[in-house]
């Protein structure tokens, strides 16, 4: 897979890994947490047509994307964005896993960096990128 376009959970979850996901998982039916069977009730007319399964692919496939692209939109995701780039690695806030992989660009709105201790130097790094492109070999 050339490119992996994801988006982010409340609770960390990316393509319906949930918090406690193998970070090596490969492609498998996974249980939804109840709070992103909440997150995506407004997109089903009736609570009991909300799925509680998915498949995902897991995070050790998407791994193996050549790029990634996260997008997040909303204060409610600022604690999620948070964890992706500042926590550690770790199983709970699986997004995380993203950190180890040497291609992943993340577009966000305000809100969604509301939480960011570093926000500040992460726009001047990203101004200076655009003043000054750096082109890189693969």
């Amino acid at each position: 897979m050339d490119l992996q376009i994801l988006g982010i959970g409340s609770n960390g979850h990316i393509a319906f890994n949930e918090p406690g996901s193998s970070l090596a998982s490969r492609t498998h039916v996974v249980g939804l947490t109840r709070s992103t069977i909440e997150d995506n009730a407004r997109y089903f007319d009736t609570a009991s047509d909300v799925p509680v399964r998915a498949l995902s692919q897991g995070l050790g496939t998407i791994l193996e994307a050549r790029s990634i692209v996260l997008t997040a939109c909303g204060e409610g995701k600022a604690t999620a964005i948070a964890q992706l780039a500042e926590g550690a690695v770790s199983a709970r806030w699986p997004a995380t896993v993203l950190q180890t992989h040497p291609d992943v660009t993340v577009v966000v709105d305000e809100a969604a960096a509301s939480k960011l201790e570093l926000a500040d130097y992460y726009r001047y790094s990203r101004a200076l990128e655009s003043e000054n492109p750096v082109t890189s070999q693969r």
